[in-house]
């Protein structure tokens, strides 16, 4: 077990693997319940055209609720939550990594810069056929899209949601074959592993140095509440760029990511790379002090029945 100044990490190998799943499918479930509404809203940002139809994160949020009503800002939901699937092989990933890269290197920064890009790699890998068929049920709105398919106008009062979802499938399928479902996945890779790989080692840096400027007697877990949502901000700063590039790429149907980079700068310039920033960083910042305290205590919850009276933790 590592013990970085006051700071201690519960590894792999203390937990029960039962508990662990079970405890980390309802957190998570909850975390996206929560912010679901910003990550569609920053989609939209990042796809409009100028300020066209929103002119930030509270207009948009204020107009999808006036026009669409609450439901507005669960579109395409239910079919985000399959990507719990890659949240749990996500987890795994990144705790047998930094298991496997401890043989090699006692450095907490290198274990979490591998394990989080590993992590990413392979849970991309399962996310983003998910991805594109959530984001163009966002993009629908009350009687237009955003993006390049429509869902079918219906008589019934009460849409089917995962009738809607069958009938993007289906044209995606259509205009594309099955390579459309990975559409983006390099703008994906080229998004995601740099933010997961360098947000954990922000996450343990920021912890660090306050766990030196703080107390002792300051609780393990109030630190790292504050070093996830600055990791957080840190990281979606950085990465945003290639994310706004991503989302172009999935719901306009682009096959190039340099010349959705090129259109980018000829239609809004530098500050069309800065878009949804402010909704991301909203909807990863608080997010992430319920991910740190509930996988912080998620990791305490899970472990192995000898460990439990251990007053290490």
């Amino acid at each position: 077990m590592e013990d970085k100044r006051n700071i201690q990490i519960i590894e792999w190998e203390h937990l029960d693997k039962k508990k662990f799943y079970v405890f980390g499918v309802c957190m998570t479930m909850m975390i996206r319940v929560s912010v679901y509404p910003f990550t569609l809203i920053r989609t939209r940002l990042q796809v409009q055209k100028g300020k066209s139809l929103y002119n930030g994160t509270f207009d948009a949020f204020v107009k999808i609720l006036r026009s669409e009503g609450a439901a507005g800002l669960y579109r395409g939901f239910l079919v985000n939550t399959f990507t719990l699937i890659s949240g749990q092989c996500y987890v795994t990933t990144y705790e047998l990594t930094r298991k496997y890269v401890s043989q090699f290197s006692s450095s907490n920064t290198v274990k979490s810069l591998v394990a989080g890009g590993s992590a990413s790699l392979v849970a991309q890998s399962i996310t983003v056929p998910i991805d594109v068929i959530s984001q163009h049920l966002m993009m629908q709105r009350v009687g237009e899209s955003m993006g390049r398919f429509r869902v079918q106008a219906t008589d019934r009062k009460h849409t089917v949601m995962f009738g809607q979802t069958k009938d993007i499938i289906l044209q995606i399928f259509k205009a594309d074959g099955l390579k459309g479902f990975y559409r983006g996945y390099v703008a994906s890779l080229l998004t995601y592993i740099p933010n997961s790989a360098v947000w954990w080692p922000f996450y343990h840096f920021y912890a660090e140095q306050l766990s030196r400027l703080s107390p002792q007697d300051w609780p393990h877990l109030l630190l790292q509440a504050v070093s996830g949502p600055l990791a957080a901000a840190t990281a979606s700063t950085i990465t945003n760029p290639m994310d706004v590039i991503r989302a172009r790429v999935q719901v306009e149907g682009k096959s190039s990511i340099i010349n959705t980079f090129r259109q980018l700068m000829v239609e809004e310039g530098p500050w069309g790379l800065t878009k949804g920033l402010s909704a991301r960083i909203i909807s990863s910042t608080p997010s992430t002090i319920v991910i740190v305290v509930g996988y912080e205590t998620l990791k305490k919850l899970s472990l192995r029945p000898e460990l439990v009276d251990s007053r290490h933790w």
